[in-house]
């Protein structure tokens, strides 16, 4: 016995079609409306370029997706909003001036990854083999703006960024903090056979454990980044590499595994640098970082002191390191951030009475915490 089509199929099926329909003709007054922006877009570039103003505000960015986002009546969520509008004002900033921005390479790095976060998908990437030259392009001018990783939740600061940060003249404006996880990559969809790991340091630190578990006998291999370890096991079939889904996709290779961090809420703070004359320090925001150098001389009690105009004028401190000032004096520069902005009253004493204390004073830049 057959069994007839109920009798609502038919009836559903032209709803669908009718819907289509209406998605047809919203996606063509958006294609429509987003040109029109882009055209406003490229007037305002004309403007910034005769009256030299910076062309890329973050802060203007920011200001523009948090009024979407309280505008936003639903059911599209705040979280799609952001990424929606930050594309859309990536797209017509390439307009008015795209933007060079120095990441570490090569393409499905991390650090790639921040950047198109930051400034969006329409950013023109500069592909670094290291920070160093990361650092090198932005302060040179070859890019306007460059990414670093500066720290991990499980494995703490990124010793070289910090080192290059002393003597660069660039300055922090933004930053981004990244969820990472941790992929294993091959040409095959198998972890037999496996004989060498190869991965940024950083990552290879950070799934320690599962690599000891699964891949006791691997050879782990240190390579300047995760993307670079990721292109290397595309040549070779007893080879994986740590890296991320947009890295396998980037070289041709299977997730044999998937999120093999040790730890499954794996941050990575990353720094969006530039030259002061390309972009100032950002204005208050309400939720903003400053970041120091310091040194001071090496007697009792001074690094205790260094805390007390924080104290008394109640300013917080979220991050005290040290590093060698390679002296051969077992001296140490001090890399401190703390709560606020030098244009809150307190913040500015805090720091006028810091400075006082210190042999060396170098301010890294203030800039909008992100979550």
């Amino acid at each position: 016995m057959s069994t007839a089509p109920t009798s609502n199929e038919p009836a559903a099926s032209a709803d669908l079609a009718q819907l289509r329909v209406q998605i047809d003709a919203l996606d063509q007054q958006l294609l429509d409306l987003l040109n029109r922006r882009a055209r406003v877009a490229e007037r305002v570039g004309e403007v910034k370029k005769r009256e030299g103003t910076p062309f890329f505000r973050p802060d203007r960015v920011a200001h523009v997706i948090e009024k979407m986002q309280a505008a936003n009546p639903g059911p599209l969520k705040d979280l799609h909003i952001a990424a929606i509008w930050r594309e859309v004002m990536s797209s017509g900033l390439a307009l008015e001036s795209p933007q060079r921005v120095a990441v570490l390479g090569p393409a499905g790095t991390f650090c790639e990854q921040a950047a198109i976060e930051y400034f969006g998908g329409a950013a023109d990437l500069i592909y670094c083999a290291s920070f160093d030259e990361v650092f090198h392009a932005t302060a040179g001018g070859s890019a306007q703006y460059g990414v670093v990783g500066v720290e991990n939740m499980t494995e703490g600061v990124v010793t070289r960024s910090l080192d290059l940060f002393l003597h660069t003249p660039t300055h922090v404006v933004g930053e981004v903090s990244l969820l990472i996880r941790h992929n294993l990559l091959r040409q095959s969809n198998s972890l037999d056979g496996i004989e060498a790991v190869l991965a940024h340091p950083q990552a290879l630190a950070q799934c320690q454990n599962w690599l000891a578990k699964n891949l006791p006998h691997a050879e782990r291999r240190a390579v300047a980044s995760n993307a670079e370890g990721a292109r290397l096991a595309a040549t070779n079939p007893a080879w994986a590499g740590l890296a991320s889904e947009r890295a396998a996709t980037q070289f041709g290779l299977h997730i044999v595994a998937h999120a093999v961090q040790d730890e499954a809420y794996n941050r990575t703070r990353f720094a969006v640098i530039c030259l002061p004359q390309t972009l100032d320090t950002p204005p208050p925001s309400g939720r903003d970082r400053t970041s120091l150098i310091i040194s001071v001389a090496n007697r009792p009690g001074a690094v205790h002191d260094l805390l007390v105009p924080l104290k008394e004028n109640g300013v917080s401190m979220t991050r005290f390191e040290s590093r060698p000032a390679r002296t051969g004096q077992w001296e140490y520069y001090f890399y401190i951030d703390v709560d606020g902005h030098p244009a809150q009253p307190h913040v500015a004493k805090a720091l006028g009475e810091l400075q006082q204390l210190c042999a060396f004073y170098k301010v890294l830049g203030t800039y909008p915490v992100t979550t």
